[in-house]
């Protein structure tokens, strides 16, 4: 027996047990003196009614019972709350306010870290009330509750999805192309909004990408603009400025009252209008906002509007909400305590190693930075210059580093960050490194590789990445089993260990010295530049560099490659 706890989950001893304790209870305490009652939802709820409610926040665990239900274990409380509103409340007059302390159970979605399954929840609901002064109230509570927690160092981005979404309604773009820009916000992919931005202007999308239709080019570069505006108050009067002309201000005048209020209230220099956060759920509807602290890697909370998810259980009633995580919380306030100077401490970036290392450190030189030793450090795998800290690391390594906060941001292959499916931003194509995925397999072999699936209805293919084989496999709807090598992948065909191999090649050289043929492109790639989602909100020097290095973009060596089938990675 190996008396330990499952992957994820741990014991909480006595003194951190007290402290959290503590915590919780003041947090509770204020929520109450707010007018907030508590509740518990069960631990257990019924698959299809967390699916009702849109995107779900996270992987849940699954499982059948007795009666063939699929059951999974609550990933989030929210949409246990819209459901019990709709349900035993329907009948109850607003407004209702909820308040909870509840543990949340999220299966682990990335290979690269070592989740916690096991989160606490503290948050709040607000049921049956709208408004800017509702909205403003729910802000203040989660600012003062990460107070309560020791968390003072930390930064509220907040924007609105309400103009977004009245700019893809109006633009007359088809539907692919619509959720296709849907999906970049939630990825916080924006190399990916851009480019489907710009073949929509240019009339002509690339081959693979979904059609924008008849979009208006005004609205398209509303669409494109939009991601990247942040600031203060002048942010939200330069979104006033792109969309009012379009007609698509939406709730942009009761997002500007909320943060009235919030200046009122004192929290002026903790708020961040940033339009990015939008890439939260799809069930807001509204106001959204998101809790960062300068210290880890990933945001502390998040919370806004939804006033449409309890229509999905019975009777659409107005609601917002908030949570955040007490153990992230905890940690936010430890690093604080042990790091008190993190506005003074140098930018930290990721530099690969290998073919991309020379471009990436040129980018670096032209955008400014001091690259002094970095094109030849030696043993070292730190390179300290004034003001920044270069992390030396694989390609391969580069998400991972700058998604756990080790390094602010970085650079690397898109291939790279494909198959880490890393939580970071994408910020610009570099425009340099360009390579290809492809499909391949021995010269004159088509013929027995296709009769042998129609016989066994798989096939054998060899790869070093195995995420972004199998993904593209599955889209074409076609059954492999992956074997994982880390090198010479073009000795599997010729061995007779698989039918084919995926691979990068440049120039298909290596292929053809092999007796290798391409059967099939699977994606273009090149080099992106990237940031940490928490450094981005919380270091301005980021964003700076971001501009930098994308207006620099253009000068690098750059070759399209035709016929990549995924628009977004090309």
């Amino acid at each position: 027996m190996n008396a330990v706890t499952p992957s994820g989950f741990r014991d909480v001893l006595f003194d951190e047990a007290r402290a959290r304790e503590a915590i919780a209870r003041a947090v509770q305490d204020l929520f109450a003196a707010h007018g907030y009652l508590p509740i518990e939802t069960p631990t257990l709820e019924v698959m299809d009614v967390m699916r009702a409610g849109g995107r779900m926040p996270a992987s849940p665990f699954k499982f059948f019972d007795s009666h063939d239900d699929l059951l999974a274990m609550r990933p989030d409380v929210t949409l246990q709350v819209a459901r019990m509103c709709a349900t035993r409340l329907a009948g109850e007059e607003g407004p209702l306010r909820f308040r909870y302390t509840q543990r949340v159970f999220r299966e682990a979605t990335a290979d690269y870290r070592a989740e916690a399954r096991e989160v606490t929840q503290c948050g709040v609901e607000c049921v049956g009330e709208a408004g800017p002064s509702v909205d403003a109230e729910l802000v203040a509570l989660m600012a003062e509750a990460l107070r309560l927690a020791g968390v003072e160092d930390f930064v509220l981005g907040v924007a609105t999805v309400g103009v977004l979404r009245a700019l893809l309604e109006r633009s007359g773009a088809a539907a692919p192309w619509k959720d296709a820009v849907l999906e970049s916000y939630h990825d916080s992919d924006f190399v990916a909004l851009d480019r489907l931005c710009d073949g929509a202007a240019a009339g002509a999308a690339a081959e693979g990408d979904p059609g924008a239709g008849q979009a208006a080019p005004a609205y398209v570069e509303a669409v494109k603009r939009l991601a990247r505006i942040r600031g203060g108050r002048e942010a939200i009067d330069e979104v006033r400025a792109l969309v009012a002309p379009l007609g698509c201000v939406a709730d942009l005048d009761a997002f500007e009252a909320t943060f009235a209020l919030l200046e009122e209230a004192g929290l002026a220099d903790r708020l961040l209008v940033d339009f990015s956060v939008v890439s939260s759920f799809n069930y807001y509807t509204g106001i959204v906002f998101e809790a960062f602290s300068p210290y880890l890697g990933s945001s502390l909370g998040s919370g806004g509007r939804y006033d449409r998810m309890i229509g999905a259980y019975g009777t659409e009633r107005a609601a917002a909400g908030f949570a955040f995580s007490l153990e992230q919380a905890m940690s936010a306030a430890a690093a604080e305590a042990q790091r008190p100077d993190a506005a003074e401490r140098p930018l930290r970036i990721a530099v690969p190693k290998g073919s991309l290392n020379a471009e990436a450190i040129a980018c670096l030189e032209e955008a400014g930075l001091n690259v002094e030793g970095l094109a030849n450090p030696g043993r070292a795998l730190v390179i300290s210059n004034p003001g920044v800290d270069y992390i030396i690391v694989r390609p391969s390594d580069a998400p991972v580093f700058v998604a756990l906060g080790a390094a602010d941001c970085g650079i690397c292959g898109k291939d790279s960050l494909l198959e880490a499916a890393a939580d970071v931003v994408e910020l610009a194509d570099l425009r340099f490194g360009g390579c290809r995925f492809v499909v391949a397999e021995s010269a004159g072999t088509a013929e027995a590789i296709e009769e042998r699936y129609r016989k066994l209805g798989s096939m054998r293919i060899a790869t070093k990445y195995p995420s972004i084989t199998r993904a593209h496999f599955a889209r074409r709807g076609t059954q492999v089993e992956i074997v994982y090598l880390h090198g010479n992948i073009e000795l599997a065909p010729i061995t007779g260990m698989a039918e084919r191999i995926v691979d990068i090649t440049a120039t298909g050289t290596t292929l053809r010295e092999n007796n290798l043929e391409i059967v099939e492109e699977v994606l273009a790639s090149t080099a992106r530049f990237f940031a940490n989602p928490c450094a981005l909100r919380t270091d301005d020097r980021i964003v700076g560099l971001a501009r930098t290095l994308a207006a620099n973009a253009p000068k690098h060596t750059y070759a399209p490659i035709a016929g990549a089938t995924n628009p977004a990675t090309n």
